[in-house]
């Protein structure tokens, strides 16, 4: 419906409407006239006269003019009143929801007007404020949102970094078709809170080796793999590089997918978003809920102190008219600690005991430090100055401390040790012949796991203790205490020899008392013996003696013999001489 205000004055002339086209003027009609959509009344009680139009069409937009005729004759008319018709075509209707904190890119699609301007837009404030990219076919920052008009397939692409729960609401998103109009597809967004999104992870990685991250989505919607940019925009990657490996279902509710990257370049490192994809006719969306920050590692670097240390940082060619800096610790909160001026590309700068170089046609920029001491060790950081400044990459510098402890025990003892830290995540005490061997994925040393080990802790002091009770011959070796700062300690087990001694002299003793009762035992016995076969002889039956006397007086008795005898058992006694003198 158009209406028209007009003066008493014109009450009782015909009233007109053009439509204003490029470079003429339509007559719609007039007081006399209506074609077949259109419907003109006149009420002159209350000056108004209107244009009813039905079945409106995008060609019924545009500029109206109201006007009366003066004079027929010569086509005088008076032009009382402007109207502007938009005509607004809302396409379709969806829900779209995701988790509070989390991220979530929209894509509002119109092939079929690719080139022309897109919106996005609040009803709650009657759209007044709409969001566009402002120019096409590039990332543009509008409010709290980031927009992307893409000429060549005709979508508005609007990442929400991190939802809020003021973000929920209806919103418009839309294509102007001409000036008077325009289509839109109503998105009627909730944003929902649970604990457990969005979920946060870090991983760390060698380069060049593979890395495997893991996110749980629901079970009918397919996975989205995407990695934030300069702008933080989550952007679709390279498809060569990432593999979607089978997930895993539980009730039928959620799986598991594993998204795998090889062959890890410095290029890689940085934060990518896994989600939920939802596609339909003219909208598809993502919600993003598990957040994965993927940091490189480069090998530790191990140093005794007194001694000079590298640290390499390749980075990627891109970035190689970009200032470089080392930075040590926790480089992405506000205590961060630079170590010097930042380096640019085939420059060197110098501080008292580190030096920067920036070597681009390798795309690798070196930190080295002289005299190294207890300070220097610790986590540092390769960064690249950007809008904001890049940690993608870092290494641990250790520092073995020159004064060993060597220690001595024996066998059964119980031992404890002493141990310097610095930083209360990174403390451990680990058995190996190099430091660098301790490492474990170059992220912190390994704790030895054993029931016989305990650990306590005095954080005022810097110190924590290892207690290790009912020592082992086996657990001689060299362990490396403490967390950067490293202290060799040398442990010694003997055996205890003293035990072994009184054990032996315990055996012989028992030994021999052994023997000696034997030997009385058996010489009892054998003078029992004695005594029951003297002066008779036990018998099992009867025994015979042949007893022979020699009458001759020239031969002696003392060669009288006499022997007893049962079958094949002979005795013999002593010969029985008698000397006989004769009177």
């Amino acid at each position: 419906m158009i209406s028209c205000n007009y003066s008493e004055k014109h009450k009782n002339y015909p009233k007109i409407m053009f439509k204003k086209e490029k470079a003429s003027m339509e007559l719609i009609h007039t007081t006399e006239t209506w074609g077949n959509k259109k419907y003109f009344s006149d009420d002159r009680k209350e000056n108004l006269f209107s244009v009813r139009i039905t079945a409106v069409t995008p060609d019924d937009g545009g500029m109206y003019l109201c006007g009366v005729w003066i004079d027929r004759h010569s086509y005088s008319y008076c032009i009382i009143n402007t109207v502007y018709l938009h005509i607004i075509n809302k396409l379709n209707v969806y829900k779209v929801s995701s988790y509070s904190g989390g991220g979530l890119m929209i894509k509002c699609e119109h092939p079929q007007y690719k080139t022309k301007p897109k919106y996005i837009c609040k009803e709650s404030d009657g759209c007044s404020e709409r969001k566009n990219p402002g120019v096409q076919d590039e990332w543009m920052e509008n409010g709290d949102v980031s927009l992307y008009d893409d000429t060549r397939a005709g979508v508005l692409m609007v990442f929400f970094r991190e939802l809020k729960a003021a973000d929920a609401g209806t919103y418009r998103c839309g294509v102007k078709e001409s000036d008077y109009t325009e289509s839109f597809t109503e998105l009627q967004l909730s944003v929902k809170h649970d604990a457990k999104y969005p979920n946060s992870m870090t991983e760390s990685v060698y380069l060049g080796e593979e890395v495997n991250i893991s996110c749980q989505i629901p079970e009918e919607h397919k996975v989205h793999f995407c990695k934030e940019d300069n702008n933080h925009i989550c952007q679709n990657i390279s498809s060569s590089k990432v593999t979607e490996m089978s997930g895993s279902s539980e009730r039928n509710e959620e799986r598991v997918v594993t998204v795998s990257i090889s062959n890890v370049s410095v290029r890689d490192a940085g934060v990518y978003w896994c989600g939920a994809e939802t596609r339909d006719t003219y909208l598809s969306f993502i919600s993003l809920t598990t957040k994965i920050q993927l940091n490189l590692i480069m090998p530790p670097v191990v140093r005794r102190e007194g001694e000079s240390a590298e640290i390499f940082c390749p980075y990627d060619s891109i970035y190689k008219s970009k200032p470089k800096s080392l930075c040590k610790g926790k480089c992405s909160t506000r205590d961060r600690n630079p170590l010097s001026e930042t380096v640019r590309e085939e420059k060197e700068t110098k501080t008292d005991r580190l030096t920067l170089k920036d070597d681009v046609t390798a795309s690798v920029f070196t930190g080295s430090i002289t005299a190294l001491t207890a300070e220097d060790a610790g986590k540092y950081w390769c960064a690249v100055t950007l809008e904001t400044e890049l940690n993608y990459l870092h290494t641990h510098l250790m520092v073995i401390m020159n004064e060993e402890l060597n220690l001595t025990k024996y066998e059964r003892d119980d031992v404890s040790i002493q141990c310097k830290h610095q930083d209360e995540d990174q403390k451990s005490f680990c058995k190996a012949h190099e430091a660098s061997m301790c490492v474990k994925d170059g992220v912190s040393l390994e704790t030895i796991r054993d029931d016989r080990f305990s650990f306590s802790d005095e954080a005022s002091a810097g110190v924590f203790t290892v207690n290790i009770t009912d020592l082992r011959e086996e657990d001689s070796g060299i362990y490396w205490c403490g967390d950067h700062v490293i202290t060799e300690v040398h442990l010694n087990i003997k055996r205890d020899f003293s035990m072994i001694i009184i054990i032996s002299v315990c055996v012989i003793l028992l030994l021999i008392a052994g023997f000696t009762l034997t030997v009385c035992k058996l010489r009892h016995e054998r003078q029992g013996d004695a005594h029951s076969q003297s002066p008779t002889i036990p018998s099992d039956g009867l025994l015979y003696a042949a007893v022979s006397f020699q009458k001759h007086p020239e031969e002696s008795l003392s060669e009288a013999t006499v022997r007893f005898s049962k079958n094949e058992i002979h005795s013999d006694y002593t010969t029985i001489s008698h000397r006989v003198r004769l009177n």
